[in-house]
């Protein structure tokens, strides 16, 4: 009489087997859909996308600094005064001040101070030119009562976007923007995480008196496509 083969002897032998396959094959299933999800997360995060169509022109540029020059004459003779300024002005009055990566702008500050930031909070000349190497774009959309703004940013060597939209408005003298949504390349930031972030990024104390408005502005924001100042 021959010897019982260890399966024959194990009853539960074959069930064991059976049993096992299919587990496998749910955990390479789950295993690859994870990969999968991370692998589009990736792409989507990676994936630039296409900048706003905007008008800029020297002509609106110049638009813009006369605005700012008759409110500024308004202030000094004790008049309230409220600049208008549409996209085309706002875009283009962007494009003539900020020292973008690239772009060659010779008005750029020659020392640590930032043109538009309170007296007084003057970043370092090497943290100012790190944030201004890393920033490639910035164009600006006004929507209604809305703005929506696009940045175009280097992340070791790689362009990547961020696209946000929200309402500016002014509180206690203090710049506030609510987000109304968000996303990076082509990846939404759920809500609540952009809520958080803006919160966190607003309220932390490094960053407040940042965002201190001028005295003679008593209100900011955006109406009918326009950004109103409005000031005292």
């Amino acid at each position: 009489m021959g010897t019982a083969s260890p399966a024959e002897q194990n009853p539960f032998a074959h069930a064991d087997t059976s049993n096992a396959s299919p587990l496998k094959r749910i955990f390479r299933i789950v295993r690859w859909t994870i990969y999968a999800f991370v692998l589009l997360a990736v792409l989507l995060l990676l994936h630039k996308a296409p900048p706003p169509l905007v008008e800029t022109s020297p002509q609106a540029a110049a638009r813009a600094e006369e605005k700012f020059e008759q409110a500024e004459r308004a202030v000094a003779s004790g008049q309230p005064a409220t600049l208008h300024m549409d996209e085309a002005e706002l875009n283009s009055y962007l494009a003539s001040h900020l020292d973008l990566a690239g772009n060659g702008s010779s008005n750029a500050p020659t020392s640590g101070e930032v043109p538009g930031t309170p007296e007084g909070i003057n970043p370092a000349p090497t943290e100012v030119e790190r944030m201004r190497s890393r920033v490639r774009d910035v164009k600006v959309q006004l929507i209604e009562d809305r703005v929506k703004a696009y940045v175009v940013f280097d992340v070791h060597g790689k362009d990547m976007t961020l696209q946000l939209e929200g309402r500016l408005g002014a509180q206690n003298g203090y710049l506030r923007f609510a987000p109304v949504s968000g996303q990076i390349g082509a990846l939404p930031i759920p809500q609540s995480t952009l809520e958080s972030a803006v919160h966190r990024l607003m309220d932390s104390p490094e960053n407040r008196e940042k965002l201190k408005l001028p005295t003679e502005i008593s209100d900011l924001r955006i109406e009918n496509g326009e950004v109103v100042a409005s000031y005292k």
